[in-house]
């Protein structure tokens, strides 16, 4: 399965993982200066007109987010977001992870997003170019990525890979095992999609022979997991997740799933290792 950035910018999933990464931005900032580490960046910023206009999936994620009534608190804040890039309304410009955290950054946080495409790159850096605090960069996230977790930290370490690579579910599992036994402060927030169980539990699985032994799981189930050549759902699996993150991660993924799922539609949150 290719998860392109700019072909499913504004999706359902996107809205998941946005609004739950604001919220740990926030949490982590109360307890003092943070660095963001962002294995797999892309562009920053997405024009809803070009690739993601073809799939359509923003039609069913921010378009709707964006009509809403009654939003809770924490869609509101992604919702506030996306209003400020869009002034006339609507939401024909959708901020993606770099640009979302660099404009919530103070003086002595940091962010830094790595990306391997080059035309990806410098869209990057152009996204990030009015924020002093945050920098695109060049080169394989989750090989820089353990390493400037080392350098700063109690990190906010965030691995949102397209899945393009067959290697990807097992990359991102031994990264995000590695930063989190060696900085119990670090927080790692790895999002994947859902298309069928199996492969799922597989990465929790691979996370536990990794050293994990208890993660937070963050899921929203848009259609049953029965079809693996299709996004099902998303989740998001946080590894030394700080207070209050289950009711953050139920907060968004249940209007998530109540409001842009199928019938029987769902939201789970959980812990690994909790006994059944």
């Amino acid at each position: 399965m290719n998860y392109r950035h700019s072909f499913h910018a504004g999706n359902f999933a996107d809205l998941v993982k946005h609004a739950l990464v604001l919220w740990l931005l926030g949490r982590r900032q109360a307890d003092g200066p943070v660095a963001v580490i962002d294995s797999h960046a892309g562009a920053g910023l997405y024009d809803l007109t070009g690739d993601a206009a073809r799939s359509r999936e923003a039609e069913a994620g921010v378009a709707r987010l964006m009509a809403a009534a009654d939003r809770p608190p924490l869609i509101e804040a992604l919702a506030a977001e996306v209003a400020r890039l869009n002034p006339q309304g609507g939401a024909g410009l959708y901020p993606g992870s770099p640009l979302l955290i660099a404009g919530r950054l103070r003086p002595g946080d940091r962010y830094v997003g790595f990306e391997m495409n080059p035309p990806v790159l410098a869209l990057l850096e152009q996204a990030l170019a009015p924020f002093a605090e945050a920098v695109g960069m060049g080169g394989d996230g989750y090989a820089q990525a353990p390493g400037w977790a080392a350098r700063a930290p109690g990190a906010l370490v965030l691995i949102d890979p397209p899945f393009e690579r067959p290697d990807d579910y097992l990359r991102a599992a031994e990264t995000g095992a590695a930063i989190a036994r060696a900085d119990p402060r670090a927080t790692v927030a790895v999002w994947t999609p859902l298309k069928d169980l199996e492969t799922f539990d597989g990465f929790l699985r691979r996370l536990d022979r990794a050293g994990v032994k208890r993660a937070l799981v963050a899921e929203a189930r848009l259609r049953p997991l029965a079809n693996p050549m299709k996004m099902n759902g998303c989740a998001m699996v946080v590894l030394n997740p700080p207070a209050g993150a289950a009711a953050a991660a139920s907060e968004i993924c249940g209007w998530v799933a109540g409001q842009l799922g199928d019938p029987g539609a769902r939201a789970e949150v959980w812990m690994t290792g909790d006994a059944a």
